[in-house]
């Protein structure tokens, strides 16, 4: 009754990531007592032959109060069992445990050195997330459990870790993290870093300066825009730069050389195949692109590699009172972990931000009649914060030299490809906004 009580519930769980199939079956793998009210849970759900692991905290109560009824699970044994990650009564158990460096049959709770957590705080889920769920305890910290499980370190923990022994900047403290070991390899269950309560999130701020520019009566410029972004481009700029050495320093480095060019090279153009076969739209655009990537086997000078952050786009980062802040070092969540740990070329990491401008140059257009005559100046607006993005970079010390400029090109147009085949499949009405990446331009 209590698997089937699982089942039914975990498939309606924005972070599942088996939705659209039939689950076969929930078994429990692991079930560690943590105070006579929670337990958690490391759960494997079974699917047309392949099993996932997920990570639950169950509370159980005789009564349940109102606030917690949108987390509930069933009865089981005359208890109401939930979702304990939106109790507070109960949460304060992870802060604890990772004070006091506990563990608990096999659960481990870690802190960081030199750092004191206070206990008595509560909690707040965040609702905002597709794969994880974050706990946000007063002002202070905010403690993400990856509710989905692969073995291994999370290469966020193992970044913010190594960034912060260097004391680097643009990053948020750590202060704990929880881990248990899975088919024998020490895994990753939860993060928990330093809450950035004053802070922005970089693609609200750039959809506000879109939203000014858009707005202005009589028509203006961006530059004339009272929301102009370019400053915070530039600064944005100049700390991706500042973290891409900071990496370069904590982590083994390499070199791509030729022949490992010309299979990347190679990479991009199969995807680009796979892509024209599903998105027809994209045929006209094939000579350019095949012409783009064909540039990068061309490269003569080694292509410098490092650990880069992933998945970078604006919403990755954070403008607090001073600074800009990076979060989310853990890739793009549904590659495997080798690829999300691999060293790369700091340019991907360029080309997503590039990306990102201009889809919050255009998203706003998506929906709206007089998009066309609107697109003149999303074009402006995109064009003159990457090229401030990318003179904030170079200040910064980032390199971007006549070949990197062609392997940035490329690395930018693969994105674009992607995100068209992700447009189709879910929002086809958006397809224009990454299908603006094929026009020519200078940034």
């Amino acid at each position: 009754m209590f698997h089937e009580l699982l089942a039914a519930w975990i498939n309606r769980q924005r972070w599942f990531g088996g939705k659209g199939r039939p689950i076969d079956n929930v078994s429990i793998e692991s079930d560690v007592e943590l105070s006579p009210d929670l337990r958690h849970l490391v759960l494997t759900v079974s699917q047309e032959g392949s099993g996932d692991r997920y990570q639950l905290l169950l509370g159980q109560r005789d009564e349940l109060p109102d606030r917690l009824a949108h987390a509930l699970i069933g009865r089981d044994r005359d208890k109401y069992v939930y979702d304990a990650v939106h109790d507070a009564d109960l949460t304060g158990w992870l802060l604890d445990g990772m004070a006091h460096g506990d563990t608990r049959n096999g659960l481990r709770m870690r802190h960081a050195p030199d750092v004191t957590i206070d206990t008595t705080l509560r909690s707040l889920v965040l609702g905002a997330e597709q794969s994880n769920t974050s706990l946000v305890y007063g002002d202070a910290y905010i403690c993400k459990l990856f509710r989905r499980l692969i073995p291994g370190v999370n290469p966020e923990l193992e970044i913010i870790t190594a960034l912060a022994e260097r004391d680097a900047p643009h990053i948020a403290r750590p202060y704990g993290w929880i881990e248990k070991d899975l088919d024998g390899t020490p895994t990753t269950l939860a993060i928990m870093q330093e809450y950035l309560a004053t802070a922005n999130d970089g693609w609200d701020l750039a959809l506000a300066s879109v939203r000014d520019l858009y707005c202005s009566m009589p028509p203006v410029t961006a530059a004339e825009a009272g929301g102009d972004f370019e400053g915070e481009s530039a600064r944005l700029g100049l700390a991706t730069a500042r973290v891409h050495s900071e990496l370069a320093a904590a982590f083994p480095t390499d070199v791509l050389e030729a022949h490992d060019i010309k299979r990347m090279s190679e990479e991009f153009t199969r995807k680009l195949d796979q892509a024209v076969t599903e998105v027809p739209e994209l045929r006209p655009h094939v000579p350019a692109l095949e012409a783009a990537y064909f540039r990068v086997q061309k490269l003569t000078t080694q292509v410098p590699l490092q650990r880069v952050h992933g998945d970078y786009h604006l919403g990755q980062v954070m403008r607090t009172p001073t600074d800009w802040i990076v979060l989310d070092f853990e890739g793009e969540p549904g590659q495997p972990l080798a690829e999300r740990r691999a060293l790369s070329s700091p340019l991907r990491d360029v080309a997503g931000m590039l990306r990102s401008f201009d889809y919050a140059a255009r998203h706003l257009l998506a929906d709206r009649p007089d998009a066309e005559s609107l697109a003149p100046l999303a074009d402006e607006w995109a064009d003159r914060n990457r090229a401030a993005f990318l003179t904030g970079y170079r200040e910064g010390g980032g390199v971007i030299n006549t070949g990197d400029a062609a392997l940035l090109r490329a690395f930018e147009l693969s994105k674009a490809v992607y995100e068209v085949v992700y447009e189709v499949r879910n929002r086809p009405s958006w397809i224009s906004i990454p299908m603006a990446a094929f026009r020519e331009r200078d940034t």
